[in-house]
């Protein structure tokens, strides 16, 4: 019986272990805005890594018409609208940060390599780069309330 309880007790451990880790994984989930405020972000699971896509823009249309991702080096998505686009794609979580994504720009029309840190409960810390991560921009994104 003694040896029952040591293995009850070591299982329920790393259930509890693995249950926080999946927590803090999920932690982006959900709304953001980014830097400038003029766009919000959902970032959701698809399957096992975490992707976002534009989910309101300040300014969607421009004379009426949608905004169109016009920059796309793909050019069959040039005529689809910016709002609804995937923004950041394959992020996987790994001891506190969300890497080996890919965050995607429309003024320019291309991708970057990518990593997420919490900087708090309220903001992400977006990191997009070419190569070696220190070559590289970060912006904050701030949690929808």
């Amino acid at each position: 019986m003694h040896m029952f309880k040591k293995i009850a007790f070591t299982l329920s451990f790393f259930l509890v272990q693995f249950t926080i880790s999946a927590q803090q994984a999920d932690a982006i989930l959900g709304e953001w805005y980014t830097t400038e405020r003029d766009a919000k972000i959902e970032i959701y699971k698809e399957g096992n890594t975490y992707a976002g896509k534009i989910v309101w823009l300040e300014q969607p249309t421009e004379n009426g018409k949608p905004i169109l991702d016009a920059n796309n080096a793909d050019k069959s998505k040039r005529n689809q609208p910016i709002l609804g686009i995937k923004l950041i794609e394959g992020f996987k979580y790994k001891n506190g940060v969300w890497e080996e994504g890919k965050i995607y720009d429309p003024r320019n029309g291309k991708y970057y390599s990518s990593t997420i840190k919490k900087k708090n409960a309220e903001v992400l810390e977006v990191r997009g780069f070419v190569g070696f991560s220190m070559i590289g921009r970060t912006v904050e994104w701030y949690k929808v309330k």
